[in-house]
């Protein structure tokens, strides 16, 4: 009843024309009037809201047109970022041999030092041991000097003063090898001259020996950890 009261009132305004607000006026409060007036205003804020969406989607796509549109901008980008890219490969490059150099110059020190410390500890009494020879040549001079005829049971007095000299100069060669000191003879193996560590005093044939060897020691020489301390003074055999 009320819907048809509502359509017989709207199609009078539409013939009434100007006296459509007086005629209508005092149904607003009508229930139906009021649920279409919702329906229009709820229509027109729709409209609008699709309106103001379809601005955005407008804006994206002519953002999205923009960037494609310059394709030289992208390129722009990419050859910096490969300049940059080889900027930071050289920087690496250069760090990492700086590092390597670093490194091997470390350990090039450390065996320089370790070299150091050895010849060091190695060589620390070569100043000592050079004195201390003379005192061994005179101690091994004063055993050759007595005849091995006289050391017999007449003379017990000086078998046994050689006998004590003969103990003294052993145990001082042994403690002097534990240190590194060491006395060789080369006419007793018939060594091979070696000028490193011989020092030929005169040259005679021998017939019966191999030439160029040591065949007499006038003064026995000494080494200190391998290293010539003094080189023993030799004849040397020469045939031709």
């Amino acid at each position: 009843m009320l819907q048809r009261t509502a359509f017989r009132a709207a199609r009078s305004a539409r013939v009434a024309g100007p006296n459509l607000q007086t005629y209508i006026a005092p149904r607003t409060s009508s229930p139906i009037f009021s649920e279409l007036s919702c329906r229009s205003r709820a229509f027109t804020v729709s409209s609008r809201w699709r309106a103001d969406d379809a601005k955005p989607e407008s804006k994206e796509g002519a953002q999205g047109e923009k960037s494609e549109a310059t394709p030289g901008e992208a390129g722009k980008q990419d050859a910096a970022a490969a300049k940059e890219l080889e900027k930071k490969t050289k920087e690496v490059l250069d760090v990492t041999d700086k590092w390597k150099r670093s490194i091997a110059d470390f350990r090039n020190l450390q065996e320089q030092t370790r070299r150091e410390v050895t010849a060091a500890r190695d060589f620390a009494i070569q100043r000592f041991a050079k004195d201390l020879i003379e005192s061994i040549d005179n101690l091994d001079r004063a055993l050759e000097t007595v005849p091995q005829e006289k050391l017999t049971d007449e003379n017990k007095d000086l078998k046994a003063l050689h006998d004590g000299l003969r103990m003294t100069e052993k145990i001082l060669m042994s403690t002097l090898k534990k240190h590194g000191l060491e006395r060789f003879d080369p006419s007793a193996e018939s060594e091979k001259f070696d000028p490193n560590k011989h020092e030929a005093t005169f040259q005679v044939p021998q017939p019966d020996k191999v030439d160029g060897t040591c065949f007499h020691t006038q003064q026995k020489g000494f080494i200190l950890n391998g290293r010539t301390l003094r080189a023993a003074k030799v004849g040397v055999v020469k045939n031709s």
